[in-house]
């Protein structure tokens, strides 16, 4: 990423620090909320909710208008993570280099805090939007939201990568993985940020082509990582993957193999953006990082 795009990120990725700190008060039961924002405020590069952004201002939205709804896609991403790292998940001792949710505040508290995100984020759309968002706009976006947050979005992605451990999968089973634990996400920014500005359902549906396939190679680029990194870089604990015979792509298809169609589908996500006149620096600036990721593992 270039430095301009780096600049653009990091304000961003500020501001909705700023804003994640300021949206949720700890008040009684203050257990409950302590553990949603020592998770929230964890750490983590705020990728979903710097996309959104990108995209609405990119578009012609203002950062007023799309913050709230940047900020609650990173909720619906930290309850995504609390209720992963839990036992009966994926089963996590360490998250961005620091303990898991339930680690520090239990495991019953972490599934609570998990759901709270559920019904307190689609509320800060609401609450917090600025009256120049049309609420016909955010209909639209609630929508997206809570597809995504739903049994049509990650849950079902989360059951089927769970249920895929200890087996041989097809490849069509993997990229339902792929699509629905973590491309959805990525669909979610881009379309909520498209909705708020108005754009058109073109550019609405080449946005999220370029994020299912973003979505995908980011995926697999974790997986690579998983192999390759040490705690200590990744964050999270390395290995787990395999110790789970956790379906992945490096798995089925080895590290070198999965490089490759990291790097493949990096160039389709970049050909996406170009047709289409989508000039930015950040999301060109993502794929250009996992790409100069990839030169470097081993």
């Amino acid at each position: 990423m270039n430095e301009a795009a780096k600049l653009k990120f990091n304000r961003f990725r500020e501001i909705v620090d700023e804003h994640l700190d300021k949206y949720i008060d700890v008040k009684y039961p203050d257990k409950i909320y302590e553990s949603m924002k020592y998770s929230l405020l964890a750490g983590g590069k705020r990728l979903r909710p710097v996309i959104a952004c990108e995209v609405a201002t990119l578009l012609g939205a203002s950062i007023e208008e799309i913050l709230p709804t940047a900020c609650a896609i990173e909720m619906l991403h930290c309850q995504s993570l609390i209720h992963d790292d839990l036992p009966c998940m994926d089963n996590d001792d360490y998250r961005r280099g620091k303990l898991t949710n339930h680690k520090v505040f239990g495991e019953y508290t972490a599934v609570l805090a998990g759901d709270a995100f559920l019904s307190y984020a689609p509320k800060l759309i609401l609450d917090k939007t600025p009256k120049s968002v049309k609420p016909t706009q955010l209909m639209k976006v609630l929508n997206e939201f809570f597809i995504a947050a739903g049994v049509d979005g990650i849950i079902s992605g989360q059951m089927v990568d769970i249920d895929s451990e200890h087996k041989k999968i097809s490849k069509e089973t993997l990229n339902y993985i792929y699509e629905y634990k973590t491309a959805k996400l990525f669909e979610l920014a881009v379309k909520a940020g498209a909705i708020i500005a108005k754009a058109p359902k073109k550019k609405i549906d080449s946005l999220t082509l370029f994020a299912q396939l973003y979505g995908h190679l980011f995926q697999i680029y974790d997986d690579i990582l998983d192999v390759t990194s040490t705690l200590e870089s990744l964050g999270k604990t390395p290995g787990k993957d395999a110790n789970v015979e956790k379906s992945t792509y490096v798995a089925m298809y080895g590290l070198e193999e999965a490089k490759k169609q990291v790097l493949f589908l990096s160039n389709q996500a970049c050909d996406i953006l170009e047709k289409s006149n989508i000039n930015s620096e950040i999301l060109f600036g993502i794929l250009e990082d996992i790409v100069e990721g990839i030169k470097k593992c081993s």
